[in-house]
């Protein structure tokens, strides 16, 4: 079993009336911690409830709300409970669904999951407003990869492992970056069964997700951007430039990134920028939410990458926690680039003082602070800038900005309120 770091925050919601939402990709773990919920539940002598919209007998429940609640109430007779509804992105409407069953004032607690959905992402917040909370499941974080692959050993005290065993480190870093960090995969030790199982994901995204919102005949174009922009991730946008190439209309071309972002496979970045006529303000850059899948997308799944390629992987990681970091938070995750072409990585906006973000392949200690770092901290006077890398902590100060030189490990429980 793997240990979800979600799984304690997810437990104390359980105390609360609204509808705990649990969203996240495919495969990702959500049904998983329903399970683990429900059984903690049921071991307390809670009664417990589930429904999977994935199977047919449970969906004859959801003609509509007084349909489920009869079945509710067969189970649970007088007595208060908890309700668990896995995929409810298959049930039509289903925001509207949810939104009535709660202003029913019905003594029951509703836990609900989703894959990436239409639904979920746009109806299900305006719906639901004031009666959810969204918790978003991802595929594994380093942390919980690196606990598991320890054998939770080293659980309350990893950042010790991590500085006395580089070594050991630097090759789960290494895996990580190679396959990814979907739960399955990670349960497999050989080549061949992750090679399946990537494959099985990939094709049941395309088939079960995409095949219904694209149409039929579709898929093939659809999985070539996907392609397409795994291969440039983390560099600038051309919408008509993949247009053309693809022989795709540039309306098809943003209809189908924004598939990727609402299934959870893409996050797309936008520029930050205070001054339109000195930075680039239009073009987005994307990045995969699975190192895993972005592998098996350019066909490098498992394969050892040179230090360019390792160096864009690492840079797609990085991305990952600090989108973690902002998640849930006023906080917004963005990239900078001028018009003359200074460059930094990432940064993270609070609408106040922006922190610049700059990502190294590197274990070298003596980095010298990056000319696009330099430019940015000139232009905005920041109070603290990054440099993520794999070596040691260190720290200097640039014209009055802190510059602080960060381990990658150490980077998602870095407090950036400086």
């Amino acid at each position: 079993m793997i240990k979800r770091q979600i799984m304690m925050e997810l437990e104390k919601h359980l105390a609360t009336k609204e509808i705990t939402l649990i969203v996240g990709p495919r495969q990702a773990g959500k049904t998983t911690l329903l399970l683990l919920l429900k059984e903690s539940l049921e071991k307390r002598g809670a009664k417990t409830l589930l429904f999977n919209m994935d199977i047919e007998n449970d969906q004859r429940h959801f003609i509509n709300q007084e349909a489920l609640v009869s079945k509710i109430k067969l189970e649970f007779g007088s007595d208060s409970g908890t309700v668990f509804i896995d995929e409810i992105q298959r049930k039509a409407d289903a925001g509207l669904f949810l939104k009535g069953l709660y202003d029913m004032r019905l003594p029951y607690k509703f836990v609900v999951t989703g894959s990436g959905s239409l639904e979920l992402k746009e109806k299900i917040h305006e719906s639901l407003a004031g009666r959810k909370r969204m918790f978003e499941l991802s595929t594994l974080s380093f942390e919980e990869f690196a606990n598991f692959k320890t054998g939770y050993k080293y659980e309350d005290r990893l950042e010790e492992f991590f500085n006395l065993e580089s070594n050991r480190l630097t090759s789960l870093l290494s895996e990580y970056m190679l396959f990814g960090a979907y739960p399955r995969l990670v349960l497999e030790e050989a080549l061949a069964d992750k090679e399946r199982i990537i494959n099985e994901i990939y094709q049941s995204y395309l088939e079960r997700d995409i095949g219904i919102m694209v149409g039929d005949g579709k898929s093939e174009a659809f999985s070539r951007l996907l392609r397409l922009l795994a291969e440039q991730a983390g560099q600038l946008m051309n919408i008509s430039e993949l247009s053309s190439t693809l022989s795709i209309s540039v309306k098809t071309i943003n209809q189908y990134i924004w598939y990727m972002e609402k299934t959870y496979i893409l996050r797309r970045l936008t520029p930050f920028f205070k001054n339109a006529r000195k930075e680039i303000t239009k073009s987005p850059v994307s990045y995969f939410t699975d190192l895993g899948l972005l592998n098996f997308a350019t066909r490098s799944f498992g394969r050892e990458f040179t230090e360019g390629r390792g160096g864009f992987i690492f840079q797609n990681f990085v991305c990952n926690i600090l989108y973690q970091k902002c998640f849930g938070t006023p906080k917004s995750l963005h990239f900078w680039r001028s018009k003359d072409k200074a460059e930094v990585d990432f940064v993270i906006d609070d609408g106040q003082t922006p922190v610049p973000i700059e990502v190294k392949y590197s274990s070298k200690s003596n980095i010298d602070l990056p000319r696009s770092l330099v430019s940015f901290t000139e232009r905005y006077k920041p109070a603290l800038s990054l440099i993520v890398y794999r070596g040691p902590e260190t720290k200097r100060v640039y014209s009055g900005t802190k510059v602080l030189y960060i381990p990658f490990h150490k980077l998602a429980k870095l407090n950036l309120d400086m």
